[in-house]
């Protein structure tokens, strides 16, 4: 995956559900928990998102991801941008069955002579 479709992917989890942990998200999105950690923390450190942390009722620190203004607009930015790169790799891929189509055609034809 790209950085524009993993970038886009996380926050889109995050703002879904802020309580989501690293371990779940790499689960997730088929990713390791170094990779998920170093783009969550490159998304912390643009300030994207930011960190609350809490403490729970049997005294164990909990965490939630919170989007910030900044992270809303850049997930509306990677998703046009995220759209822009699938609907042309989907383009491609139409032309390229295409292809493959006219040429089992021809193959077809010539075996049939």
């Amino acid at each position: 995956m790209r950085n524009i479709e993993l970038e886009y992917k996380i926050l889109s989890k995050l703002k879904e559900n802020p309580n989501l942990t690293q371990r779940q998200m790499a689960e997730e999105l088929g990713l390791s928990l170094g990779k998920t950690n170093y783009l969550i923390r490159a998304l912390i450190d643009r300030g994207l998102v930011k960190l609350k942390n809490f403490s729970s009722s049997d005294e164990k620190m909990n965490y939630m991801y919170l989007l910030t203004l900044s992270g809303i607009t850049e997930k509306a930015k990677l998703a046009r941008k995220f759209l822009q790169y699938k609907s042309d790799e989907f383009t491609k891929l139409k032309k390229e069955i295409e292809n493959l189509k006219s040429e089992l055609a021809l193959d077809e034809e010539f075996e049939n002579e």
